[in-house]
């Protein structure tokens, strides 16, 4: 055969090696999408026969006590604005302020080229605030603790954490590849007997604890855990992302309202609840700062907070130390609420805080009463497993500093009625 004849086949068989490799690519995006579809419907199929199928609602307007919820204008009881400054007009301007005159992003990670004065304002701000030698802010509270456990335990060492602390801190323990032990929500004992075990066969113990429990709205015993930690020689996280700017005397948060300034390692807030904004920070000795910025991987490898999120957060963080009112106010809400329930014999234990549950227990029942609440003009989103722990299904209720009496009252009032 001449090499025409060579080249021709050869061309040929390209062509159809080129059909061939096709035609399979096309076979295995078929076999892909399957699995997808395969997954989806396992995943999905299990979530709607336990009940605990999600959806998003559309709300619309400014995040305020008064919101539309799906087309209708009810109370808000299910945010997190607790102190209403999400559109406090100096927040806003200061947002708006920070846009026109230093754009709407970063434009990079902090290591890189987003690292702002703005940004250590805002850092320098907070740790003052809370009464530590540095912080450093990150993008989000998830963001937070999954970049600060693994920074600080790693394989050898272990986490001794409550049993009803944040997802992100559950996640920050699985990254962390440390040994996890869990000990029953807020037992001091238990917490005792962990620490003294693990301390004896660890290399580095971590104490990890919610400042307020965001599904039952108590209080960590955060003094007695300082106390453990110190003795047994362990580090102390405190996730204190429902506690900053709404409790404690000067809103510092629930170490301020237990009494401890010292003996607390490790500091975790948020500026996206109380201070209106978005992001979180972790706050801590100046060496703890310089960790993070070298091994808390959520940090390294994110973009810098924009800066109109970095402006507004310095803006309501003056508003929290100038108008204790607004604190005040939000617990006194709160405390109208769990008051005038407890009349009718609606238990809200364990809360002593703004999130305020109500524990209903079925799923169905539960989003039932939810819908029916949404219908008279109050919304105060139910709340299923994995959230919460099966058979403990509740509203989560969280009045805001602005709420009126006879708001608190009304819905007070709704929730019995719907119970009856």
């Amino acid at each position: 055969m001449g090499e025409a004849g060579l080249e021709a086949r050869s061309a040929a068989g390209g062509a159809l090696g080129t059909r061939a490799s096709s035609s399979e690519a096309i076979d295995a995006r078929a076999s892909t999408g399957g699995a997808l579809e395969e997954r989806a419907a396992e995943v999905l199929g299990g979530i709607e026969a336990r009940g605990t199928l999600r959806r998003m609602r559309v709300l619309a307007g400014a995040q305020g006590p008064r919101m539309v919820v799906e087309g209708r204008e009810v109370l808000l009881f299910a945010g997190s604005n607790y102190l209403d400054l999400a559109h406090h007009p100096e927040v806003a301007e200061a947002a708006a302020r920070a846009a026109r005159d230093f754009g709407c992003a970063a434009g990079g990670s902090r290591l890189i080229n987003g690292n702002l004065n703005l940004h250590e304002r805002l850092e320098e701000e907070l740790a003052e605030f809370v009464g530590t030698e540095s912080a450093l802010v990150f993008a989000t509270g998830y963001m937070a603790n999954v970049g600060a456990i693994p920074a600080l335990v790693g394989r050898g060492d272990v986490v001794v954490s409550d049993a009803l602390n944040h997802a992100s801190i559950i996640d920050g323990c699985r990254l962390s590849q440390a040994d996890v032990r869990v000990v029953p929500h807020g037992d001091v004992d238990a917490m005792d007997a962990a620490l003294g075990e693990c301390t004896a066969t660890h290399r580095r113990v971590l104490l990890a604890v919610d400042g307020v429990y965001s599904m039952d709205g108590d209080v960590a015993p955060v003094a007695a855990c300082a106390e453990l930690a110190a003795r047994h020689g362990a580090m102390l996280l405190l996730d204190d992302a429902h506690g900053t700017g709404t409790l404690g005397p000067s809103g510092r948060g629930a170490a301020e309202l237990c009494g401890v300034e010292d003996g607390i390692d490790v500091r975790m807030g948020t500026l996206g609840k109380s201070l209106g904004s978005f992001g979180a920070f972790v706050a801590g000795s100046a060496r703890l700062r310089e960790l993070l910025v070298n091994a808390a991987r959520s940090f390294i490898f994110s973009c810098a907070l924009a800066p109109p999120q970095v402006e507004a957060a310095r803006a309501a963080l003056r508003l929290v130390v100038r108008e204790p009112w607004r604190r005040e106010r939000l617990q006194a809400n709160a405390a109208r609420l769990r008051a005038r329930l407890a009349a009718a014999g609606v238990s809200t234990a364990p809360s002593t805080t703004h999130i305020v549950p109500v524990v209903i227990g079925e799923n169905r029942r539960t989003m039932a009463v939810c819908e029916a609440l949404l219908e008279r003009g109050f919304y105060a989103q139910g709340i299923r497993h994995p959230s919460v722990p099966e058979g403990t299904a509740r509203l989560r209720i969280t009045p805001m500093a602005t709420h009126r009496d006879d708001e608190i009252d009304a819905l007070a009032d709704a929730i019995v009625a719907e119970l009856a």
